[in-house]
């Protein structure tokens, strides 16, 4: 794989189970050394590094993280305690500028309302709003959002991708990269997508020319439909319609 992740690109990247998605953000978050060939995060190589210095600038968000944070949390220390890599406010000493930044970075996320919130009372979808607003509070230089949507309901992923979108149109936002597995929570505004697939590249580069019925149905190994609604893309079994009838030959409404 050759993958070079620009500064103002936001790349998504998509592919079945098993199909390194896992790997590669371990990879990109300096959790994994590859077995061969050479890793640059940030203009700094992986093994000629101090990762642990260099991980401070990678912001990293995923519906797995929460079950890490205390429940009884406020939502402000959730966010606040990122400038350290930390779970607990206690382990560290912050002042009223950090706060500050804590709550400037839940503002972006239109989160600012849960700041004394305890963190286990939110809902699944404002606990990931939280969390990717956690991402930005040491103004990282790049953003790896694994699954972020994983378990939300409906409502709670259309909220979280649209806070995407909205970052992705900020000039400010450093490159993102989102695993997913779905073409329909691709947000509008990501600029490049790579397919995977056996842990090799099917197809990468500018999303447009990407995102195409023949090379996703290679990546997932069915044939598939693509179509793009709005700025949206939805794809489903090329021998099914969108528009055909229901269980019992009742067309849906």
């Amino acid at each position: 794989m050759d993958l070079d992740i620009e500064p103002g690109s936001h790349w998504v990247v998509l592919g079945p189970n098993g199909s390194g998605k896992t790997s590669l953000v371990r990879i990109l978050t300096l959790y994994r050394f590859p077995s061969t060939g050479t890793v640059e995060v940030l203009g700094q190589r992986w093994g000629e590094c101090d990762v642990r210095e260099l991980r401070k600038h990678i912001g990293v968000a995923s519906a797995a993280f929460r079950a890490q944070l205390r429940p009884s949390l406020k939502v402000a220390d959730v966010v606040m305690t990122a400038k350290n890599a930390a779970l607990e406010p206690w382990w560290h000493h912050y002042d009223d500028a950090d706060r500050a930044r804590a709550v400037d970075c839940l503002a972006q996320l239109g989160c600012e309302r849960f700041v004394d919130r305890d963190f286990g009372s939110l809902s699944s979808g404002e606990t990931q709003r939280v969390l990717l607003a956690r991402t930005l509070m040491t103004s990282p230089g790049l953003l790896v959002l694994d699954e972020p949507t994983a378990g939300l309901d409906l409502g709670g992923r259309e909220q979280l991708v649209s806070s995407l979108s909205n970052l992705a149109a900020d000039p400010a936002t450093p490159p993102m990269v989102l695993i997913t597995h779905h073409t329909d929570e691709i947000p509008p505004g990501f600029t490049h997508a790579l397919l995977l697939r056996n842990g090799r590249p099917v197809r990468s580069g500018p999303i447009a020319d990407v995102m195409n019925a023949e090379d996703l149905s290679t990546t997932f190994d069915i044939e598939l439909t693509l179509e793009k609604r709005g700025r949206r893309y939805l794809a489903w079994k090329a021998s099914e319609s969108l528009d055909g009838p229901a269980l019992g030959g009742r067309q849906c409404p």
